[in-house]
């Protein structure tokens, strides 16, 4: 008979890490938001993109890449399937030159629109049971933390 092995565990911490708690929650919300938008024939990318175009007209498929974490290969397929479909139109950078600026069109800020009041429901029951203080902590705090993170800072 062998002797029994024992592993070593590292004492577990009392409350689960804010890092680990984030990912949980961006799972989440990612599955529920694929699963909304598909139903717009919308992918969370291009969801993505739509919005950032809304608050940041005239962007390089590459400047939206970066915002979505995405290659720019892959975003130049989303910008293109976009602009396929009429949701968005690109027109020369006006320095000149190959770039090519994204803006919406009516029909993107259409989609845009019902994508949001999905996302809206989504958040309707996410935060169901936390009051408007925790709401502002929260925005607050997530958006120093992704700032502290920002590659190149």
């Amino acid at each position: 008979m062998s002797p029994r092995r024992t592993r070593r565990t590292a004492e577990a911490p009392s409350e689960p890490r804010l890092s680990y708690l984030v990912f949980r929650l961006e799972r989440r919300v990612r599955a529920r938001l694929d699963d909304a938008l598909a139903g717009h024939g919308v992918t969370t990318t291009e969801y993505m993109a739509l919005s950032e175009l809304r608050t940041r007209d005239g962007l390089s498929s590459a400047e939206l890449a970066r915002i979505a974490f995405v290659t720019p290969q892959a975003m130049n397929l989303v910008i293109r399937d976009l602009e396929r479909r009429g949701l968005i139109r690109r027109d020369p950078h006006p320095d000149g030159g190959r770039v090519l600026c994204a803006s919406l069109t009516d029909a993107g800020l259409s989609v845009l629109r019902r994508c949001d009041d999905s996302l809206d429901a989504i958040e309707k029951v996410m935060l169901a049971t936390v009051d408007d203080t925790v709401r502002a902590a929260m925005r607050e705090g997530l958006t120093l933390c992704a700032r502290a993170l920002r590659p190149g800072d």
